[in-house]
């Protein structure tokens, strides 16, 4: 018996690098093609990006090595910074408002009532159309003269207002559009957030004489934390990047008043063809996302590890 034992284990024991070898074989197999889509997709563009970023390079023109000239004219280019500020700002605001009316549609279509399914349906219509077809859209409301929106100012005795052709309310009525568009996607996560807390709290808590609001603070926005940045984190993706619903409705206008980053980059490279400039761009922008990464994913281990 034992004379098999170390018979078997000695079999084993000379497999085992075998099988070992056959493994890596098929290993590679999936690794390669994958890392040559990575290479392809992903990695080549950036690196592509960063080379034309230290150029000097007009599309039809001649290429020349600049080194940092690049990001030292961004340094000084005000249009550049401001344009930095206009995609903080309205990035907040596109952020802050959606988390808001999104936890308090969250919490009322969490509630049972009559048609309760058909008002969700309705609630979340906005989230289903493409971003160009809501711009035009609003681009023909937010119209001085034939627009619907200032007939219904004109109805409950409101001035008229200039909407998109102001600069002091062009961003605020962008983010506008953009609440009406994305609040029903913070509704939703937060609404399959609230779906899945524990009842047992809520039962203590209506025991010891808590009140709807003191149990709303004390127990479900602290287990709801890590929807709330979950949908933070995705809200802040997508304001970040948003392009077609501003470049449609005002391609950065009036003037530079909602010339966001993506807007500026978008004419430094397809409209005035200044290719190692918007790269330096692209560069620029990528920093800012990172570090704005960091910090949400910061928060998102604090409110996971709480």
């Amino acid at each position: 018996m034992a004379g098999s034992t170390t018979t078997l284990d000695g079999a084993a024991a000379g497999t085992t690098p075998r099988r070992r070898r056959n493994y890596a074989r098929q290993y590679w197999w999936f690794v390669v093609p994958c890392g040559a889509v990575v290479l392809g997709t992903i990695v080549f563009p950036w690196v592509f990006t960063l080379y034309m970023s230290l150029h000097d390079y007009h599309l039809g023109g001649g290429q020349t090595f600049a080194g940092l000239d690049n990001y030292r004219k961004l340094i000084a280019d005000e249009r550049f910074l401001f344009s930095i500020i206009r995609t903080l700002y309205f990035t907040a605001l596109a952020v802050v408002i959606p988390m808001v009316l999104g936890l308090l549609a969250a919490l009322a279509f969490h509630r049972k009532f009559p048609m309760r399914g058909l008002a969700r349906t309705v609630f979340i219509l906005p989230m289903m159309a493409t971003p160009v077809a809501v711009a035009l859209v609003w681009t023909m409301m937010f119209h001085p003269q034939l627009g619907v929106l200032n007939w219904l100012l004109q109805q409950v005795g409101l001035p008229p207002s200039l909407w998109v052709y102001s600069p002091d309310t062009v961003i605020p009525t962008l983010v506008m559009v953009e609440v009406w568009h994305w609040t029903p996607l913070v509704m939703l996560i937060l609404l399959g957030g609230l779906a899945s807390l524990p009842v047992d709290p809520y039962e203590a808590a209506k025991i010891d004489g808590a009140t709807p609001v003191q149990a709303f603070w004390h127990i479900t926005l602290p287990l709801l934390a890590p929807f709330l940045v979950v949908a933070l984190i995705i809200r802040t993706i997508d304001a970040l990047k948003a392009f077609d619903t501003i470049y449609v409705i005002t391609q950065g206008g009036p003037g530079t008043a909602s010339e966001t980053i993506n807007i500026f980059l978008y004419l430094q490279a397809f409209a005035y063809y200044n290719l190692g400039y918007a790269s330096a761009v692209v560069v620029v922008f990528f920093a800012i996302i990172i570090l704005l990464a960091m910090v949400l994913l910061w928060t998102r281990a604090r409110v996971r590890n709480a």
